[in-house]
C-alpha cells in the first residue's frame, strides 16, 4: 500500500511515515498544499493523508479541488480542528474519513485500512470472503455457488459492514448509515435482529460481534 500524506508539522509527518513504514506501508510525505496536489495529481496513491492547515493551500481546498475533478482517491483528514462544525466542513469537502489530534497511531492505520478496502469494495464488482461472494452492482449474494436471497436492508448492511470490514461498527452507525425513509424508532430497535437475519443466512461466524464495541467482519 501507497499513501500520501500532507502535513505541515515536520516531526509529525516523519513520526507517521517511520511508523506506517513499519507496518509495511510505504509514504510519500510534502508540507506545502499547492505542492502536495500536484504530487497527487500525477502519482497513484491508495489513499491520502490531508492535514486542514497547509502553507499556501489548504486542506479543505485541496479536498474539494480533487472531488471536483473526479478524483475518488480515499482522504483521511488529519487535524487539531477536531469540533462538530470542523468535521461536518471537511466530510462536506470529499473526506471520506476524519481523525482528530492527538491520536493513536494504531487507529490511524486501522482507519487508512478501512478507507482502502471500503474503496476496493465500492470499485470491485465480486467480493469474496470465505464460501460467501457478493456482487455489489447486481445486489446479489451467493453462498457456496448456491443463491442467497436477502432483503434490501439486509443487504445494505452487509454492504456497509464489508466497505468497513475488519473495523467493528456500532449498531447506532448502522442505524445512521442504512435507515432509509420507514420508520427510524422501529429500525434502530431491529439492527440485532437484521444481523441474525444475516447470520442464519450466511453462517453464524460470518458476522462477528465485537463486544462493546460493535459488529464486524474480518
Amino acid at each position: 500500500m501507497k499513501v500520501f500524506l500532507l502535513e505541515d508539522n515536520v516531526p509529525l509527518a516523519k513520526n507517521i511515515q517511520e511508523y506506517l513504514k513499519l507496518k509495511g506501508i510505504k509514504v510519500d510525505i510534502d508540507f506545502d498544499g499547492e505542492r502536495g496536489l500536484e504530487k497527487i495529481q500525477t502519482t497513484h496513491y491508495d489513499a491520502l493523508i490531508l492535514d486542514i492547515n497547509l502553507p499556501h493551500k489548504d486542506g479543505i481546498t485541496i479536498c474539494k479541488e480533487l472531488r471536483t475533478a473526479g478524483n475518488t482517491l480515499p482522504i483521511l483528514m488529519l487535524t487539531s480542528r477536531n469540533t462538530s462544525k470542523d468535521v461536518i466542513v471537511g466530510l462536506d469537502a470529499g473526506a471520506d474519513d476524519y481523525l482528530g489530534k492527538p491520536f493513536d497511531m494504531e487507529e490511524l492505520i486501522s482507519r487508512i485500512h478501512a478507507l482502502t478496502r471500503r474503496n476496493s469494495c465500492n470499485k470491485e464488482q465480486l467480493v469474496t470472503i470465505k464460501n460467501v461472494t457478493v456482487n455489489v452492482p447486481q445486489r446479489t449474494v451467493e453462498r457456496s455457488g448456491k443463491p442467497v436471497p436477502l432483503s434490501t436492508l439486509e443487504f445494505d448492511l452487509l454492504k456497509y459492514l464489508l466497505q468497513n470490514r475488519g473495523i467493528p461498527v456500532d449498531r447506532k452507525t448502522l442505524f445512521e448509515e442504512v435507515r432509509g425513509d420507514f420508520d427510524d424508532h422501529m429500525f434502530s430497535r431491529s439492527v440485532d435482529v437484521y444481523i441474525g437475519y444475516l447470520r442464519k443466512k450466511l453462517g453464524k461466524t460470518f458476522i462477528e460481534t465485537k463486544k462493546g464495541f460493535g459488529y464486524l467482519i474480518k
